[in-house]
């Protein structure tokens, strides 16, 4: 474990804080130390490589699980179901937004 989430994790573990002081506290914690991981990174692209070519290899996992069809053919179904995903997402979204809104318009 690098040094800078130790010391975040040790000054956590001292603090006698409530519930809700201990949440935010550990909210700035997590916000300083990935702060100080991507100042600490020289390649940005590089660190996050991975974590975004699990995110497509899930879309050619849920059109071709078993591998069967031709690499060209098994990229575009990738394509649209990563689009359908993104716009499920949207819809999402919006639900969300009006039903905030919703909420705000609502007397107290």
């Amino acid at each position: 474990m690098p040094l800078f989430l130790r010391f975040g994790l040790l000054l956590w573990l001292l603090l006698e804080l409530t519930p809700d002081e201990t949440r935010q506290l550990r909210r700035l914690l997590g916000k300083a130390n990935a702060n100080l991981r991507w100042a600490l990174t020289d390649d940005r692209a590089a660190a996050t490589a991975p974590g975004r070519a699990a995110f497509l290899r899930r879309f050619e996992d849920q059109v071709d699980p078993d591998r069967k069809l031709p690499p060209a053919e098994r990229a575009k179904r990738a394509a649209q179901a990563r689009r359908a995903y993104f716009q499920r997402l949207a819809v999402k979204s919006a639900r969300a937004r009006a039903e905030q809104a919703g909420r705000k318009k609502e007397p107290a």
